[in-house]
This record gives C-alpha cells, structure tokens and sequence, in this order.
C-alpha cells in the first residue's frame, strides 16, 4: 500500500511538472485535477463546478463516485470533494471532501454561487436516501465564509423552492453555478423533468430561498444570468434538439419568450455562461463567454464562444478540446485570465484550462 502511495504521488507530481506555465496570450494551460487513476478506490469523478472566492481563490468542487460512476438515483456512494488553488490555478491543493453521507444516502451535482457582498460561497448539491426513501430527490445547501476553507452544516431547502406535489418527482438543481444579478438577487435553475424548468433564488443573501412559478419549457439543465439591459436570459440544454434553446424574461422571470439558438450546437449536455468583466472608464461593462460541447450529437469539441452583444450572437468560438468532452464551467479569474473545468475522456477526468481573453478573442471573427 505505501508502494502504491507514492507512485500516485509520483504520477500527479510528473502530470504536474510536464506542463509549462504560458504568459498572456500564448495557448491555454491545463492540469488534470480529478481522476480515478489516482485513487483506485474511487470507480470515477464527474460534474464539474468551478467558481472564484471574492479573496481570488479558486474553489473546484466535483461528485467523487465510489462504488460505481452511476447518477444518483441508482448510487449508494457519491460524495462532493473539492480542490483549491490561491495562484490563479497554476497549483492546487490535495483533494479534500466536503460533503460525505454514510453508505446509503448521496450528494451529486455540486453547483455554487459567491454572494460578492457577503462573500459567502453557497454549494447546492442534490441529495437522496436510497435506503429510506429511494426516488426523493432533495436539495442541500452549504455554506462558506472563509473563501472555501471550511464548510457549514447541510440544510435542507428543499421545501422553500419546491411544491408538495413534486415529491417523487424527478428533479435536481443544475450542476456548475448559479448568477447574481446587479441588484445582489442570487439566481439558479432547477429542472423537474415532469414539469418543467425552473428559476429559484434569494433576495436577502440566502438566509431564505424562494420559486418562481413560471414553468420554462423547452429546457432541461440551464445556465440564467441577467444582461447588461436588466432582462435574464436562459441558456438551455434540451435533449434531441441538436441545438441549445434561449429564454429571455424582461419581467422578472414571470414570463419568457423562448428561441432555438441555430449558431449553437449542443448533444444535449451541460454547458456554462458567465458574465466576463470589461474594465472601463464609462460605464460597466460585460462579455458573455459560453463554452460546450460543440457538435448536435456527441459529447464532444468543447469549444469557448464570446458574445459581444448580450448573447444575441455568438463568436465561432475556440475549440478546447477536440476529443471527448461533456460537462464543463468556468469562471473569470482576478488576473483576467479564463477558468474552465471540464469532463475529459469518457468521464475518465476532470481538467483544470486556464486561458487569456486575449487568446479567446484573437483570429476568429
């Protein structure tokens, strides 16, 4: 056993050490943070979630599936663990859990939102007892206020932002992160896939959740995020279209107007949207940076995309990864530099991708 410690060790260090760190503008840098190879105690780690502390910190946090790589539903053994780095990704801590339930009760589909005025991180995850009360999806929160370094309690919210009737639905909240909007309202999607797609949120920095009624369809796992213009838009996986499917809502989220995006092609998988910062001297203003699965039928080409105009047009984007590729999210790090986590190889690992805007913009317009 103490044989097989170090060579684990041996082969992170040398994965580590084979990369070469880039400046600015040259090709991305990627490292591989979780994979079964190292651990043969773990059957596979799956469903990205990347976000930045308010400190600057990045916080990935990922499902660690035991016993097999099945979804919750049909897994006794999935845990949420997560990595850290405080050098804008070039290194990383070692893999440390976070959420782990004794045999028998499962977290999966880690998502998060840092609160910038409370500098609160929450962690959402999906739970399940499938010894006691199999086909009950429940929701779960966590909490940080020391940028990821320890965590709360779980709470059970699953009361606040779902309906009595929706028990044995089959519902989750989506996987990667959540949005806040200009006025601080914390927003995420939660699928029943019975009923449709879903907008929750917090108005008061997530001492209590609360759900918008309007059902949003065509929709299944779904990025929100409110555009410089004060509407939000929705950005849909919908499974057999080809395509991703965008809703916009300039009431607030009390109705939609939704729209077949035929620019963005998409296997029906999970994808990621965030808002990108542009420093200025006028007034604020924001990029939107997509990044998925590139081709209607496989889970494959993770290519990034910038929209220059709220989402209404894409770029032809930057391709990632030519090879088997799914789920995916990423964050804006404090040097300007581009995070992105992503699912690699069958599901075989998940890597970190730093990137510079100035890469991503270059020689594809």
């Amino acid at each position: 056993m103490r044989s097989l410690f170090f060579l684990v060790l041996l082969i992170i260090a040398s994965s580590i050490s084979s990369y070469k760190w880039n400046t600015a503008d040259q090709e991305p840098f990627s490292i591989p943070l979780f994979s079964a190879a190292m651990d043969d105690t773990i059957s596979c780690y799956r469903i990205p979630s990347l976000v930045t502390a308010t400190n600057g910190d990045l916080i990935a946090a990922v499902d660690q599936r035991v016993s097999s790589c099945g979804d919750l539903n049909s897994n006794e053994t999935i845990n949420i663990v997560m990595r850290r780095s405080t050098d804008q990704g070039k290194s990383w801590s070692a893999i440390a859990p976070i959420v782990d339930f004794p045999e028998g009760q499962s977290a999966s589909d880690p998502s998060m939102i840092v609160d910038p005025v409370t500098e609160t991180i929450f962690l959402f995850y999906n739970f399940m007892d499938l010894r006691r009360s199999k086909n009950q999806y429940q929701f779960h929160l966590i909490k940080s206020n020391d940028h990821g370094r320890s965590w709360s309690a779980p709470e059970d919210i699953t009361n606040q932002i779902t309906k009595k009737e929706w028990l044995t639905d089959f519902k989750f909240i989506t996987s990667g992160r959540g949005s806040v909007t200009k006025s601080g309202e914390l927003l995420h999607t939660m699928v029943n896939l019975k009923r449709g797609l879903f907008v929750f949120g917090s108005k008061d920095h997530g001492n209590s959740w609360y759900l918008k009624p309007t059902s949003i369809q065509p929709a299944d796992e779904s990025k929100i995020i409110e555009v410089a213009d004060g509407q939000l838009m929705i950005n849909s996986r919908v499974n057999g279209a080809g395509y991703r499917y965008v809703h916009r809502s300039i009431d607030q989220g009390l109705s939609w107007n939704s729209s077949l995006d035929l620019t963005l092609r998409d296997p029906g998988c999970n994808a990621t949207l965030i808002s990108y910062p542009l420093s200025s001297n006028k007034a604020p203003q924001h990029l939107l940076l997509f990044a998925n699965s590139n081709s209607s039928n496989d889970r494959i080409n993770l290519t990034v995309r910038v929209s220059y105009d709220q989402g209404r047009t894409w770029s032809k984007g930057k391709t990632i990864y030519r090879g088997s590729s799914a789920y995916s999210s990423m964050t804006a790090l404090t040097n300007g530099d581009i995070g992105l986590l992503f699912e690699k190889d069958a599901y075989s690992r998940i890597e970190f991708v730093r990137f510079s805007l100035k890469w991503l913009t270059t020689d594809h317009d």
